[in-house]
């Protein structure tokens, strides 16, 4: 599907989020990633066989202090 060089990871692969943006509605909150990945504003994914993937947000820092 990918004729990036070099490709980008397929959709199988644990960094399919660093795929190419092919279409970007960020009103809609989704993008549509050069592997068929449809990732969506809450970090959850759609894969290409129709499975999806929770959101998956990384832990929140505390907020920094200044001293």
């Amino acid at each position: 599907m990918c004729e990036h060089q070099p490709p980008c990871p397929s959709a199988q692969a644990p960094d399919r989020e660093a795929a190419r943006c092919l279409v970007a509605h960020p009103e809609q909150g989704w993008s549509l990633l050069c592997n068929g990945v449809i990732l969506f504003e809450d970090t959850g994914e759609l894969l290409p066989d129709g499975s999806a993937i929770a959101p998956h947000r990384g832990p929140t820092r505390p907020p920094l202090i200044a001293a």
